[in-house]
């Protein structure tokens, strides 16, 4: 079975220059799907050998147009600022052939912040806990589980915990035990009880029945 991954960027030209290498040779197909990037990160990502489609930011749409550009029968949604774990595309791959219609990894931040892995240790918790890996633990499923749910929503943010819940609802899901290795730099950037509690907010805002359109005006970091 095919493997096509799928990389969400808006201004994301180091974290591209230090991902695609890294991939070389992981998949059957890699896409870069552009929000209007400001930087060099289209460039970057066809001079590091993706294919690049552009158009406007927000994570739901450009999910979508990347996965219409791509013919594999697996898709893997990646963030910029991640790198799968060693085997993640063989275990993604004997997830499928055992039935699952998608599903995620575990979580590992990086560096060696204290709070930060206690964070890794209570988002794996979470996850093996609900059976919901968002994002940024790499989103995989199958192509014809994703055309069956209509894909992701045109939403600017939470498409991925919306996406994850109906996929658990419609068909099987996986949590592989595989890490996937992702950035802090938001949580030290912005305070991690700040971010903490932000993400906290817009969970329970969203539970409540309110917008994501609305919800986004309070994460300003939209990828």
């Amino acid at each position: 079975m095919r493997l096509a991954v799928i990389i969400p960027t808006l201004d994301e030209e180091g974290a591209i220059r230090r991902l695609l290498p890294a991939l070389d040779g992981f998949a059957d197909e890699l896409v870069v799907s552009d929000g209007g990037s400001g930087d060099r990160t289209a460039e970057a990502a066809r001079a590091l050998g993706a294919r690049v489609v552009a158009g406007s930011a927000g994570r739901g749409p450009q999910l979508n147009r990347g996965a219409a550009a791509t013919r594999a029968e697996i898709l893997l949604f990646l963030h910029a600022d991640s790198e799968p774990p060693a085997g993640a595309a063989e275990a993604i791959r004997r997830a499928v052939a055992e039935g699952a219609d998608g599903g995620g990894f575990e979580l590992e931040f990086d560096g060696d912040h204290r709070w930060m892995r206690r964070g890794s240790r209570l988002v794996n918790l979470r996850t093996r806990l609900t059976r919901l890996p968002l994002g940024d633990q790499g989103q995989f499923v199958t192509r014809a589980a994703f055309e069956r749910l209509g894909g992701y929503r045109d939403w600017p943010i939470l498409e991925d915990l919306d996406f994850a819940r109906r996929l658990k609802r419609h068909g099987r899901l996986a949590v592989l035990p595989l890490r996937m290795r992702t950035s802090s730099r938001r949580y030290l950037e912005r305070g991690i009880a700040r971010t903490v509690a932000l993400n906290w907010l817009i969970w329970a805002l969203h539970v409540v029945g309110v917008s994501p359109h609305r919800l986004a005006r309070l994460y300003r970091d939209v990828r």
